[in-house]
């Protein structure tokens, strides 16, 4: 991935939010990254505009030596379901339960039922909740909710993993 003068800019009633000015990073295969910074700095924005789901105002975004300016949709969706994990601030979906949760990544990727069931419990086996499948997040401690996050970002084996506070809810 190769950000190049990223800029964001959200319009709001008070006038224009610069949330990203002029942001520049490339990033290697298999390289480990923190993007550290005070409250509101754009940290989230910018892993959004990584991810997909958000896009820059100005600069450019290359993926694979291939520039997203002229990404449609479908180019965004097959990004985002087949090659991006998400482990999000907000946790889970609260009315599915912990397996539906995680199952949903797959299904997305348009995997098959058998297939989609079996890497699910498989990933959250991985992350200590083999016997929590069928509770609802409600049923769940705020670390147990992180763990179901982390599961669904990884069952599909993702070539980039985005994660916006991943480890603030969990025990050691």
């Amino acid at each position: 991935l190769k950000l190049t003068d990223i800029r964001k800019v959200y319009q709001s009633a008070s006038g224009d939010v610069h949330a990203l000015k002029g942001v520049s990073l490339e990033f290697r295969e298999n390289e480990f990254v923190c993007i550290l910074g005070p409250s509101g700095c754009g940290k989230t924005t910018l892993l959004n505009i990584i991810g997909g789901l958000d896009h820059y105002t100005s600069g450019d975004l290359v993926i694979q030596g291939r520039s997203t300016r002229d990404y449609r949709d479908r180019d965004w969706d097959i990004y985002r379901n087949h090659r991006i994990g998400f482990i999000f601030q907000s946790y889970i979906i609260p009315h599915q339960t912990v397996l539906g949760n995680v199952e949903l990544a797959l299904t997305i990727a348009g995997v098959g039922r058998e297939e989609r069931r079996a890497r699910a419990e498989q990933a959250l086996a991985r992350v200590g909740l083999a016997a929590e499948l069928n509770k609802k997040p409600n049923q769940l401690s705020g670390g147990q909710m992180q763990r179901v996050a982390i599961a669904r970002a990884l069952v599909n084996n993702p070539e980039i993993l985005l994660a916006d506070e991943p480890t603030g809810a969990l025990d050691t």
